[in-house]
C-alpha cells in the first residue's frame, strides 16, 4: 500500500491518500479539493471511501467537492454526525468566519474492525481534542495510524476548543494509541509524522 499526504487549506492540515492498486481511501479532505482530485486523476485511483477522524472545519474543507466527484461515501463517529452540517458545531462559524457545511454522513465508525474494498483497519475512539468524536484509524499490516488531531510530534491536540478535555485527550492517547508497538508511525492532522516509540520517549506533554 502507499500513503500519499496532502498539506491542504489555511490551517496546513493533512489529508492522507492510501492506496492500493487503484483503490484508495481518502482520509481528512481539509481543502483545495483540486489538489486531492489532480493527484486521483493522475494515479487513476477510485475512491472507495472518505474517512473522517473528527469534523472540524479544517478536517472538511473539500469534502463536498470530493464526494460528488466520485460518490465515495463518507463515514464519521456517530457522536459527531451532525456536525458536518452545522457550523457552530464544526468551528466554522467561530474560528473561519465563513460556513463550513456537508451533507450528513453516510456511515458512521465506531470502535472495531472494519473492511472496505482490499484495506482492513481498526477504529479507536480518541476523543479529547474533539470531543466527542474523534478516532484514529490504525492498519495494523503496515504498522500505521491515522490519527487527526490527537497526537502530533513532540505535541498533542489543542484542547482549548469548545467541550476539550486534556484529562480525556491523554488518556486517549495513553490507554489507547500508547498500547501499539512503538514502531508504528503516526500520520497526524498537522505536521510531521512520528512513532508511537519516539512519542513514548520524547512527547513533553506525556512524560
Amino acid at each position: 500500500m502507499k500513503l500519499i499526504k496532502r498539506t491542504l487549506g489555511e490551517l496546513q492540515t493533512n489529508c492522507y491518500i492510501l492506496q492500493e492498486g487503484h483503490e484508495a481511501i481518502i482520509f481528512d479532505p481539509a481543502g483545495e479539493p483540486e489538489k486531492i482530485i489532480s493527484y486521483i486523476e493522475k494515479q487513476s485511483l477510485k475512491p472507495l471511501a472518505i474517512l473522517l477522524t473528527h469534523s472540524h472545519f479544517d478536517h472538511i474543507g473539500a469534502l463536498e467537492e470530493i464526494r460528488q466527484q466520485y460518490k465515495a461515501p463518507v463515514y464519521v463517529h456517530p457522536e459527531e454526525k451532525e456536525w458536518l452540517q452545522n457550523p457552530e458545531l464544526n468551528g466554522s462559524l467561530l474560528f473561519f468566519g465563513q460556513k463550513v457545511t456537508c451533507r450528513p454522513a453516510e456511515y458512521v465508525v465506531e470502535e472495531r474492525s472494519y473492511t472496505i474494498g482490499p484495506f482492513q483497519f481498526d477504529v479507536f475512539h480518541t476523543p479529547g481534542h474533539s470531543p466527542p468524536g474523534g478516532v484514529a484509524f490504525i492498519f495494523h499490516q503496515e504498522s500505521i495510524l491515522i490519527g487527526g488531531d490527537s497526537l502530533f510530534r513532540e505535541g498533542i491536540g489543542r484542547t482549548d476548543l469548545p467541550g476539550g478535555d486534556i484529562d480525556e485527550l491523554i488518556h486517549s492517547i495513553e490507554k489507547k494509541l500508547f498500547l501499539l508497538p512503538e514502531e508504528y508511525l503516526v500520520y497526524p492532522g498537522h505536521g510531521p509524522e512520528t512513532s508511537i516509540g519516539y512519542e513514548k520517549q520524547n512527547n513533553p506533554f506525556l512524560q
